[in-house]
């Protein structure tokens, strides 16, 4: 394998901000496992090991405090644009991110999205960059198996409802989703979560026709102010696909 030049560690290192991203069309993951795992969905555009670059140059590249040895820069497929395709009546269920702006928060989404078997994220144009490095690292891979749309969040959620898709978003004043009836249908829908500091949009929040509460335990024990988004997500996806 040929040695990489100069230029070639300067463009990898580049990838680490989104306008090169953006402009190049393509994205970076790190780590044997992920770089493999996304092998399976993106175009492999060039790969970076100790056979063509020695562990300095890696660190040059990498974008963790302790590189892994490898790094794959992928293509980023013309299908993931920001158009989604409203497939009803026989719409899955999905996740709806309004907001969410920590890449961490983001990359565990969509870790737990693959789990639980949801394959579409649609997300406000000020969602973080699933193409993010911290993402595509948090997602450990499932980024190949999990689709994200930016779109104009209101519109579309507003076109989903027209079509009979109940829309669950989690609120302090939401019914207690453990409650018998407070969750419709559990194959179908959109889930709404909101941003981490400011909870969903007042856009958005409008548009919701269940509203969900996770409740604390005990009710009247003092807590904390409310839960991580990514935890919240994966309490919700774990109701939903619980029989």
């Amino acid at each position: 394998m040929e040695h990489l030049s100069k230029s070639q560690i300067k463009w990898v290192r580049s990838l680490q901000q989104k306008k090169h991203r953006d402009a190049e069309g393509v994205f970076v993951a790190e780590g044997t496992k992920c770089v493999e795992e996304l092998r399976s969905a993106f175009d492999l555009v060039l790969l970076v090991s100790t056979e063509n670059a020695t562990p300095l140059e890696i660190e040059q590249m990498s974008n963790l405090r302790t590189p892994q040895g490898v790094i794959g820069v992928f293509r980023k497929p013309n299908n993931r644009s920001s158009e989604f395709e409203i497939s009803t009546p026989n719409c899955p269920l999905l996740l709806a991110l309004d907001g969410v702006q920590d890449p961490g928060n983001l990359g565990t989404i969509i870790r737990t999205c693959d789990w639980f078997g949801i394959h579409d994220i649609i997300c406000s144009h000020d969602t973080a960059d699933c193409y993010n490095p911290k993402v595509v690292q948090a997602t450990m891979g499932a980024l190949a198996r999990v689709r994200l749309h930016y779109v104009d969040l209101p519109a579309t959620l507003t076109e989903l409802q027209k079509e009979g898709l109940p829309l669950y978003g989690t609120l302090l004043e939401g019914v207690n989703m453990y409650t018998k009836g407070s969750i419709v249908d559990k194959k179908k829908g959109v889930i709404i979560m909101g941003n981490e500091g400011n909870g969903i949009s007042d856009a958005v929040r409008s548009l919701i026709t269940h509203p969900l509460l996770i409740p604390s335990y005990p009710a009247e024990a003092i807590t904390s102010e409310s839960l991580n988004v990514g935890v919240a997500t994966a309490i919700v996806l774990a109701e939903f696909r619980r029989n």
